[in-house]
């Protein structure tokens, strides 16, 4: 392999879909950034497996017309908010219910002409972190925990990812824990970020003395402003704001996808 191709080969497109914003770039995967600037489309309406394809689709076209980008058939990773198993949406709580049950990844790959590789979104910005971010290096159980629309969670062990827990659906006090404790509910009911923390301190305690891990990396929005809630936390465990921010699930996404098919790093 030639050294233009050889370098070229660690590059991978990754396509993050989110509620407001479908975003994409093309990830060195030996530094786990992004070459060159991200490319931002506005998440169609209605949100629709056809519809965010087609986003998907402009957003890969654009980036596959760089003079960088990787081979035209070469894979693309792309997160999704919701449970996947073996390409197909599990679950579609904060998205349109067209996705329940859906196979993405037939959808996707038929659309984009090459093979795709999908994956949850706060598990995209688990592997991440962990590679690339504020884990890397930390052995055990790692777990990521996303504060947005509800709380996502990626669980990692050794730095190979448990897929799909879904620690925001955890019960506490008779409430799923993203309903009370999610980012979007601080917002929803006016809470200062003293009475936030609190909501916090129950959450992560909870999953502290069920999980014991090493650490907890906090992403999401809200992490940019960490030095807000973290510092009230008591818990055993460390406690830190991600480091990736939004590439993260960008760059996850790419991960996965060399993961899946041996790329060069």
């Amino acid at each position: 392999m030639a050294k233009s191709e050889k370098k070229k080969s660690r590059y991978v497109i990754g396509v993050d879909i989110g509620g407001t914003g479908i975003k994409g770039g093309i990830v060195d995967l030996k530094k786990g950034k992004l070459l060159g600037d991200r490319v931002r489309i506005d998440t169609p309406r209605p949100a629709t497996p056809e519809n965010v394809a087609e986003v998907v689709a402009e957003i890969v076209g654009a980036l596959g017309a760089r003079e960088d980008a990787p081979e035209p058939d070469s894979p693309v990773g792309v997160t999704f908010p919701g449970i996947i198993q073996h390409g197909v949406s599990r679950s579609a709580a904060n998205v349109d219910k067209s996705w329940l049950d859906f196979d993405i990844d037939t959808l996707f790959t038929q659309r984009l002409g090459r093979p795709v590789e999908v994956i949850n979104d706060a598990d995209a910005a688990g592997l991440a972190e962990v590679r690339y971010g504020a884990g890397k290096g930390v052995d055990g159980t790692v777990l990521v925990i996303t504060l947005g629309t509800g709380i996502g969670s990626a669980f990692v062990f050794d730095g190979r990812l448990v897929p799909n827990a879904e620690l925001g659906h955890l019960e506490i006090d008779g409430f799923d824990a993203e309903t009370k404790a999610s980012a979007v509910a601080r917002e929803r009911d006016g809470l200062s970020w003293e009475e936030y923390s609190v909501l916090l301190q129950r959450y992560f305690s909870h999953v502290e003395f069920l999980f014991s891990p090493e650490l907890f990396i906090v992403g999401g929005g809200i992490s940019k402003r960490a030095d807000e809630y973290l510092p009230r936390l008591k818990l055993r465990t460390p406690i830190v704001p991600a480091e990736l921010k939004n590439e993260a699930g960008i760059v996850g996404a790419a991960l996965q996808v060399a993961i899946h098919h041996s790329l060069a790093e």
